[in-house]
């Protein structure tokens, strides 16, 4: 495991307030939007420093198995020991996870309501960010997807990524015509109607993994307020699927 970094009293509060759940062998978090996962260039904290509130009398910290944007909310995992950490790892390299997500998209519904996106994706440079798109010489990617209620400019969409390919979902959704609320990067409008749109309307909702100690476990996060209030203004808010 990696070694801690000093965290103080409120830090270490804030991090098991996000935390869901707690067992010998893994951490599982609702992750906020805005939080980076990993620190960086303009990071000023990540989740991976927060683990530090987790950290064994020998210094050494959990480690997160996977990733999620910065700007997407949700659950996420750590494993606390080193055979968890490359279980947990294994399982997700041999997508022997489920992960369920949750996503406002502009301009309706899709077309079909539910469906599958396969579509390979390729990173490439614009404007100095690192962005990813439809490209045949690109990875396989595929990401299954249902309506769960639209209004002619929005429409809450359940999705469930088959692999696990960088904006994945945020890409796949662009190359629809229905780009997330709040995805500037790949098209995705800051306004429908009169609601203005907070951030990116992206959700980790729920996770099933195998367990390092046995069995499958699901875990979920409930959204954000402002994804919930965005919903609601919206007129999407009593179709939410708990």
């Amino acid at each position: 495991m990696n070694r801690a970094p000093t965290i103080n009293e409120a830090g270490a509060a804030y991090a098991r307030s996000l935390l869901i759940h707690e067992d010998t062998s893994i951490l599982v978090f609702n992750k906020p939007s805005g939080l980076a996962v990993q620190g960086g260039s303009g990071v000023e904290h990540s989740l991976e420093d927060l683990l530090a509130a987790f950290a064994k009398s020998n210094g050494k910290r959990p480690r997160l198995v996977h990733r999620l944007d910065r700007e997407t909310s949700g659950v996420i995992v750590a494993a606390r020991t080193k055979p968890a950490a490359a279980f947990l790892s294994e399982a997700f390299a041999g997508r022997d996870v489920k992960k369920t997500y949750l996503a406002i998209v502009c301009g309706g519904a899709p077309d079909p309501a539910e469906g599958e996106i396969d579509k390979p994706l390729q990173k490439i440079s614009r404007r100095g960010l690192d962005i990813m798109e439809i490209s045949p010489n690109g990875q396989a990617a595929r990401t299954h997807y249902r309506t769960l209620c639209a209004t002619p400019a929005a429409a809450l969409v359940e999705l469930e990524p088959e692999t696990g390919r960088m904006h994945q979902l945020r890409a796949h959704l662009a190359a629809i015509g229905r780009p997330i609320a709040g995805d500037g990067k790949y098209g995705g409008l800051f306004t429908l109607g009169a609601v203005a749109i907070p951030s990116l309307m992206l959700h980790a909702a729920a996770l099933d993994i195998p367990h390092p100690e046995g069995g499958r476990r699901r875990f979920e996060a409930p959204p954000p307020a402002a994804f919930e209030e965005t919903l609601k203004s919206l007129g999407l808010s009593d179709h939410l699927v708990a």
